[in-house]
Formats: C-alpha cells, sequence, structure tokens
C-alpha cells in the first residue's frame, strides 16, 4: 500500500504543527487510500546539518541521527508538508531536516498544508522551490490556516469547516501523483 508520510515543520515547544498534522491524518485516515503516518521531526532530533559530502553525491552519513531520518524518509512514498511560517519562510528545523538528505526525496509528490499571520503562503512558496530541487513535485491545491482564525489565541487548533474540503482535494492530489510516479521510483 502507498506510504504518506505528514511531517511536522516545527520542533519548538508550543508549537502548532503537531495539531495540524494530526487533523490531516483523521481526515486521511477515513480514505483508505494509503497508509497515513505524522512524521514529527521533533522525535528525530537532527543536528545543524554538517555532513562532510552532500547527500546528493554519499548516502554514508556521519550524524548518527541522519541514519533513521534517512529510513524514514526513503520508505515513504509521498509526503504532506506541515509547513508553518516563520519570518516569511519555512523554519530552519524543517529546512534542515530536508537537506540532510537528497535521494531518498526524488520521484515523490507531496502536497502543502501551511499557516501562519497570512496564512503561511510565503513559507509554502518558498517549499515549493526547495521540493523542486529535490525532484519532489508539488500539487496545486494548498490548504493555507490562518493564525488569527483558524486558532484560538494563536494556539488552539480549530481550523474552518472549508479547509476539510481543500485537504480531501490535496489528498486526492497527492495519491494520484504518488502512484503516477511509482515507476520511476522503482526503476531498478
Amino acid at each position: 500500500m502507498t506510504k504518506i508520510g505528514i511531517i511536522t515543520g516545527s520542533t519548538r515547544p508550543g508549537r502548532n504543527s503537531l495539531q495540524v498534522a494530526q487533523w490531516v491524518k483523521d481526515i486521511a485516515d477515513q480514505r483508505g487510500d494509503a497508509e497515513y503516518e505524522v512524521v514529527d521531526l521533533a522525535e528525530f532530533k537532527l543536528p545543524m546539518y554538517a555532513e562532510p559530502i552532500s547527500a546528493a553525491y554519499s548516502q554514508d552519513y556521519k550524524t548518527p541521527e541522519a541514519i533513521p531520518w534517512s529510513k524514514k524518509i526513503a520508505e515513504l512514498d509521498g509526503y504532506v508538508f506541515i509547513c508553518p511560517e516563520y519570518n516569511h519562510g519555512v523554519t530552519s528545523a524543517l529546512k534542515n531536516a530536508i537537506d540532510y538528505l537528497y535521494p531518498e526525496w526524488n520521484n515523490k509528490a507531496a502536497g502543502i498544508v501551511s499557516y501562519g499571520s497570512s496564512g503561511g503562503v510565503r513559507a509554502a512558496e518558498a517549499l515549493r522551490v526547495i521540493l523542486a530541487e529535490l525532484q519532489i513535485a508539488t500539487v496545486r491545491t494548498h490548504p493555507a490556516m490562518s493564525l488569527f482564525t483558524d486558532f484560538v489565541k494563536m494556539s488552539e487548533f480549530k481550523p474552518a469547516g472549508l479547509h476539510t474540503k481543500s485537504v480531501t482535494t490535496l489528498l486526492d492530489q497527492v495519491n494520484a501523483w504518488t502512484n503516477a510516479f511509482e515507476p520511476l521510483r522503482n526503476k531498478e
């Protein structure tokens, strides 16, 4: 069965990304079209990237924490990134986690669910550029939540009902593209 990872985009205490990721998973689990899993960046405890050779050229990882991260990302067929916006961009934790790997990401599809004071749209657009370099195709549908209207006191996630339909469409697209890319992932 297709495996889709829902990747949290923040590791800080009091973060909202885990709430959003669980909400997406709850919607996804009702579908029965793939196996969905929340992949919490905080659990991997990745230090700042300091590998001696770029992952594009070597997977002989020297950072011990990179090995379980590599295995997790490699076993997934597609992704949904939960993307909070920090200072008009992606979080340093998310960018750092992405930078650790290269072939593990290739030939896969992803959706982006963002949030922030302006719905996280600037961070989501920055993430699209980053993911393109890793040969990840991002789908068009993009649920964007506001810290002011979809969160109580900017911390308790209470999404507007319209976002459920948007997440459903995003999952339709991620699954279709993930399945379309399967021959590229399995060409060995």
